[in-house]
């Protein structure tokens, strides 16, 4: 077994994303947050499980879904929210948005929203990196429709090519907006197209983030030995809707059946029962550590409340270029 003080890292960090994104599905329906977001509840394991074992000075690239990628990476949860409240103390001035959060910081370069653009942007910091010998690993995190993008084929193959010290995780969770993996994919996993390319590659159960945590681990080490790229794929699963604060399983393109058993998989509450069940934590520290992050997630909000929107500035090459 993990040490304590290493599990109960990884649930502080499950915890606190968790609420925030709760806190933020809640938030969203006051009307003050416009920019659209995408929440991953019940698949915030695999973010923490991997973010664990980067380094500070390692860096992370994320998709359109990476508010549980940047605040598992250390990213500022004051500035996130001021972010996404459209806040010139956001992350990246209150012009980005929820699906645009940077910190560079914290070693979170960026996330982009268009399905495989991140992965090029990833890629050639982990060439220049190599060509620095500074032995930063990167890791970029995409979605299973990532791999129905032609740029997916040309980055792994690159980066098998020059033994890239990069890590791709795939957060598959079976579904492209309202359609079906089945439906868009041939039935193979995902990580057997990683591995055909030539480099090591593998599928875990992204919602038991002691299983992330380790895979992680031995891939990262691998990577870090300059012994090339790796492929991660985790199976997961969305609680809520693809784009929004709500559920929407009235729409009826999720199957029932498959709905109940993957929230029987959620990875909070499963993590929770673990440490409860191997007398880890007691119930009363869990909720002294629920209680923090409350606390957290509260001064976040009320920075984000308070902050001020940026002046509209007519000359853009300043909004670019300003330090």
């Amino acid at each position: 077994m993990m040490k304590k003080q290493n599990l109960i890292s990884l649930y502080k960090k499950l915890i606190l994303i968790r609420l925030t994104e709760e806190a933020i599905a809640l938030k969203y329906q006051e009307r003050e947050i416009r920019c659209p977001v995408h929440l991953s509840i019940g698949q915030e394991a695999i973010a923490v499980g991997v973010c664990e074992n980067l380094k500070k000075d390692d860096i992370v690239y994320s998709t359109h879904r990476c508010h549980a990628h940047y605040i598992a990476k250390g990213g500022d949860l004051n500035r996130m929210m001021a972010e996404i409240y459209g806040k010139v103390t956001g992350c990246a001035k209150g012009r980005g948005g929820s699906m645009h959060l940077v910190d560079l910081e914290a070693g979170f370069w960026g996330a982009t929203p268009i399905v495989g653009n991140s992965l090029p942007v990833a890629l050639g910091v982990a060439f220049a990196n190599k060509l620095k010998g500074n032995k930063k690993a990167v890791a970029v995190f995409i979605g299973d429709g990532t791999a129905e993008e032609g740029v997916f084929h040309e980055c792994l193959n690159f980066a098998v090519l020059h033994k890239l010290p990069i890590l791709f995780v795939c957060e598959n969770n079976l579904f492209s907006v309202y359609t079906h993996l089945k439906e868009r994919q041939h039935t193979r996993p995902i990580y057997k197209i990683a591995e055909a390319h030539g480099m090591e590659a593998y599928q875990k159960d992204g919602n038991d983030i002691l299983e992330v945590y380790k895979i992680s681990s031995s891939i990262i080490d691998h990577i870090r030995k300059g012994q090339g790229p790796a492929f991660l794929e985790f199976m997961t699963y969305r609680h809520r809707e693809h784009c929004g604060p709500f559920y929407d399983d009235q729409l009826g393109y999720r199957d029932q059946k498959e709905v109940k058993y993957w929230l029987k998989k959620d990875p909070v509450t499963n993590f929770k029962k673990y440490l409860l069940d191997h007398k880890v934590i007691l119930e009363t520290e869990m909720e002294k550590i629920k209680k923090e992050a409350m606390g957290k997630i509260t001064r976040a909000l009320d920075f984000a409340k308070k902050s001020k929107f940026p002046k509209q500035e007519k000359d853009f090459r300043k909004l670019i270029y300003a330090k």
